[in-house]
C-alpha cells in the first residue's frame, strides 16, 4: 500500500497548508532533503490546541496535538514535493512541548507525531527523535514539531 493509500485508510482529513508566521518559508528542498519548517497543532477549521502541558492540557490532548503537528507536516510535504509517495524515509523530528517545569513526559507527547508518520510511510517512518520540553511556543500551542524527509 502506498503512502496516499495508507493515509486514506486512516481516515484522517487534512487541514489546509498552513501559512508561515514569519518571514521564512515552510520548507526547503535541498536534492533529496527536504528541511520542513516547524508547525503548530493547527486545526482544519484554523483554530489551534494552546496551552501548558501538565496544567492546561492532558498527556492524552498534548499526543493529538503533536498528531495534528504530523498532519501539518504531511499537507507541507504534498504542498513542497506533490505527493505523500515521495517519501522515502522520515530522517529526524525535533518534537517541543509547551510544559511545566515538573513535566516528564515530553516523548509520549512527541509519539503523536511520530506514531502518525509509522502509520503513514510504515518503517520508514519511524525518525531519529529530540522530544524537549519548552517555557513557552509560539501563540501560546501546547506543540511546536519541525522534520526533515529523504525524498525520492
Amino acid at each position: 500500500m502506498s503512502a496516499t493509500e495508507r493515509l486514506a485508510s486512516l481516515g484522517l482529513t487534512l487541514p489546509p497548508s498552513p501559512a508561515p508566521l514569519g518571514n521564512y518559508v515552510p520548507f526547503r528542498l535541498a536534492g533529496n532533503l527536504l528541511f520542513l519548517s516547524g508547525v503548530g497543532p493547527r486545526h482544519p477549521d484554523g483554530s489551534l490546541t494552546t496551552g501548558k502541558v501538565g496544567t492546561d492540557v492532558t498527556l492524552e490532548q498534548g499526543y493529538e496535538a503533536a498528531k495534528m503537528c504530523g498532519l501539518n507536516l504531511l499537507v507541507n510535504i504534498i504542498t513542497a514535493v506533490g505527493s505523500l509517495d515521495r517519501v522515502d524515509t522520515v530522517l529526524k523530528v525535533l518534537g517541543m512541548v509547551n510544559a511545566t517545569p515538573d513535566f516528564g513526559d515530553h516523548p509520549k507527547i512527541i509519539d503523536g507525531c511520530t506514531d502518525l508518520f509509522v502509520a503513514v510511510f510504515g518503517e520508514n517512518g519511524r525518525p531519529a527523535r529530540s522530544a524537549v520540553g519548552m517555557e513557552s511556543l509560539p501563540r501560546n500551542i501546547s506543540v511546536e514539531v519541525e522534520a526533515i524527509v529523504l525524498v525520492k
